[in-house]
């Protein structure tokens, strides 16, 4: 199981803007624990999302010598990715590709046929830098406003995303709707029928909620799961109130419980815990 540890998405939405100092400390501290990726920052508007305009000096201050996690940096549109790409240290860029118009065009400023024109532009400018793709399909368990879904649909747009050539695509429940039997029916759905992409589940989550999320996931043959220590997190394009990412915390004991190793230090994994409270 690839366990992707997401400190950006649990940032993105807080009031207070956490200093780059202490930016760069949790997250030496979180490239420590043994996670498989860290989605640490993002390049995008600075009005959009100003607790990430500091990226390109966070990523200055990491220290990548003693880790084997890889970097995942989100863009919005063609020119964030072209920044993104100058970075050696960054592995992955991470777009979001919304099957709800309307969030597409809250979350990007744009149509979902024009996003799919930024994601083939986005794809080849990977392959050039020897970076990869991974696509987050946004409100892929349905969505708030009344916009066409079903799993169907997904596929659909899974479909179009293997024909531009993205490998790897993560159906990310933006405002914590999806049931266990969703997860389970939608990821099963998708792996029987796209063999060769390897399927990420970002997903949000209530109180008490993850354990039960997490078991679908598994049920379904997922191998690519993201979560922010203690839940923090969600989307502030998406709804005035966040809904929290997966705890890490939480998704470690269920996969303990469901006999799933996983490389993560205890020690370190403690340690980067404790310092998560004062950032959060």
């Amino acid at each position: 199981m690839k366990l992707i540890e997401c400190p950006r998405d649990a940032m993105q939405g807080l009031s207070h803007f956490v200093p780059t100092d202490l930016k760069i400390r949790y997250l030496n501290a979180l490239l420590r624990v043994g996670f498989d990726t860290l989605d640490f920052g993002s390049f995008v508007s600075p009005k959009a999302v100003p607790q990430l305009r500091d990226t390109a000096d966070v990523l200055a201050g990491l220290d990548l010598s003693r880790t084997k996690t890889k970097l995942l940096a989100i863009v919005a549109n063609q020119r964030g990715a072209e920044q993104a790409v100058t970075f050696s240290q960054i592995d992955y860029l991470g777009f979001p590709l919304s099957v709800s118009e309307t969030f597409q065009q809250r979350n990007t400023n744009k149509s979902i046929a024009e996003a799919l024109v930024d994601v083939a532009q986005m794809q080849q400018l990977c392959v050039d830098s020897g970076k990869e793709l991974v696509v987050y399909l946004s409100m892929g368990f349905g969505n708030p406003y009344n916009d066409p879904y079903s799993p169907d649909l997904v596929a659909d747009y899974t479909d179009r995303l293997v024909q531009l050539g993205v490998g790897i695509v993560a159906p990310s429940d933006t405002v914590g709707t999806s049931t266990p039997d969703a997860i389970e029916d939608l990821f099963t759905r998708l792996l029987a029928h796209f063999p060769d992409v390897e399927f990420g589940a970002h997903l949000h989550a209530l109180p008490k909620e993850t354990p039960a999320k997490v078991q679908a996931v598994l049920r379904a043959g997922v191998s690519r799961i993201d979560g922010a220590l203690r839940g923090f997190g969600g989307c502030p394009m998406a709804a005035d109130s966040l809904t929290g990412n997966l705890p890490t915390e939480e998704i470690i004991q269920t996969l303990a419980q469901q006999g799933v190793a996983l490389s993560i230090d205890p020690e370190q994994f403690q340690k980067a815990m404790t310092l998560s409270a004062g950032v959060f």
